[in-house]
């Protein structure tokens, strides 16, 4: 059950209301009332400036869309974030990822199916998330690929989809629609 009621028109705060209108203006159009900007509406001053940072990491990254995309899927699986993965998914396949990767990534598994700039920004992210540093060599093969603003970019990215999945995560915000969670718990 989501521990938070979903907020309406009439119990919205007047800069909660401008918040929604600068979303809405942006190239997300309508507000998803399942994700997590909804639930950031608590704080519209926070919502409303890291809505914009998200919007530049979906939108304007110097990443190609199919790394943005699974990279965000890596993130997404190390915290859980079922909605994160339900909602990017289908973006990372249109984006090119290629399928067989992205269920080795849902159950968990090094994906066997990656591209060498994916391989890369797997160990980086892997790296990342679990040391909460890279080693050079594993810098090295990103900054290679994409140079100084692709790393930068890759880590703003990791680092704003895993606030967004401990926003999700705590709200215990349930999926859209009845859909059955499509990531496994992982032991």
């Amino acid at each position: 059950m989501a521990r938070f009621n979903p907020l309406t028109d009439s119990t919205m705060t007047a800069a909660q209301r401008k918040a929604v209108a600068e979303l809405e203006s942006g190239p997300r159009g309508k507000m998803n009332p399942h994700g997590p900007n909804a639930l950031l509406l608590r704080s519209p001053d926070l919502m409303s400036r890291t809505q914009r940072v998200g919007e530049y990491l979906r939108f304007g990254s110097s990443l190609p869309p199919r790394i943005n995309e699974f990279a965000l899927l890596v993130t997404a699986r190390e915290w859980g974030a079922q909605l994160e993965w339900v909602e990017h998914h289908p973006l990372a396949l249109k984006a090119g990822l290629d399928p067989a990767a992205a269920e080795d990534l849902r159950l968990g598994k090094r994906p066997r199916a990656m591209q060498d700039d994916e391989a890369a920004v797997y160990q980086f992210l892997k790296e990342l998330h679990e040391t909460h540093g890279v080693s050079d060599a594993t810098f090295a093969a990103v900054a290679d690929r994409f140079g100084e603003q692709g790393v930068i970019d890759l880590i703003g990215l990791s680092g704003y989809y895993t606030m967004l999945a401990m926003v999700l995560n705590v709200a215990q915000q349930p999926l859209p629609g009845g859909v059955a969670p499509p990531l496994p718990v992982l032991t």
